[in-house]
């Protein structure tokens, strides 16, 4: 096997435990602005800022994830939608994606490493080194260019006072990812809205979900 194959076999592998070792966490900037009373059981219902979401699975899901969070905080599920002191109005989205150019430098077959002045077959190659300016492994220079596409999502978050309409909390969770999987990016974006949840107000945070461990 030639030496340039060797390389490779072995590097490989290599690239490949490293790529499938990194996972990305979840970032989401957060501007939360509050007057929330202290949790006291108020009962809360949940519904869309949209109507056309009204009655969809989709929105159910989402829902149901939130009024979890809302129970942790000690907040209380109104049986009846009618009888709740909290009405939480919700939205989420994601954009149609912006297409992004990277550019990276070639792969060639060296990592900066030398070898002897003169090495080669017979002596014809001898006065490079191997690195990123040999001719004989010049296809190694050229750089990658690549084409990505980052989507934009959100998730809307209001809660008002039933009994007169006064707006108690008022939350925006925003986030760019390289995919726009509403299953993934929703319960995402809750758990940062959720993160040291009220916040406070008037506050734009950063906040960084880490990835699910591997099984």
């Amino acid at each position: 096997m030639a030496l340039k194959k060797k390389i490779f076999s072995l590097a490989a592998p290599v690239a490949l435990l490293a790529l499938s070792a990194c996972a990305t966490p979840f970032q989401a900037d957060v501007a939360r602005f509050q007057a929330m009373p202290p949790p006291q059981g108020q009962s809360f219902v949940i519904q869309p800022a949209d109507p056309a979401n009204e009655g969809g699975l989709e929105f159910a899901q989402y829902a149901a994830i939130i009024g979890q969070r809302l129970s942790a905080q000690g907040y209380t599920q109104a049986s009846d939608p009618k009888n709740a002191t909290l009405v939480v109005l919700v939205d989420y989205g994601v954009d149609h994606g912006v297409e992004k150019i990277q550019t990276t430098p070639g792969f060639g077959p060296s990592w900066g490493w030398g070898l002897p002045y003169g090495w080669g077959w017979g002596g014809w190659r001898g006065r490079y080194y191997w690195g990123w300016n040999d001719p004989f492994w010049g296809w190694g220079d050229y750089p990658d260019v690549s084409s990505y596409t980052v989507y934009t999502s959100h998730l809307d978050m209001q809660i008002k006072r039933a009994a007169d309409g006064q707006s108690l909390f008022e939350g925006h969770a925003k986030a760019r990812s390289r995919d726009d999987k509403l299953t993934e990016l929703v319960p995402n974006l809750v758990e940062a809205m959720f993160t040291n949840f009220p916040g406070r107000s008037g506050e734009t945070v950063k906040i960084t979900i880490p990835p699910p461990e591997r099984r």
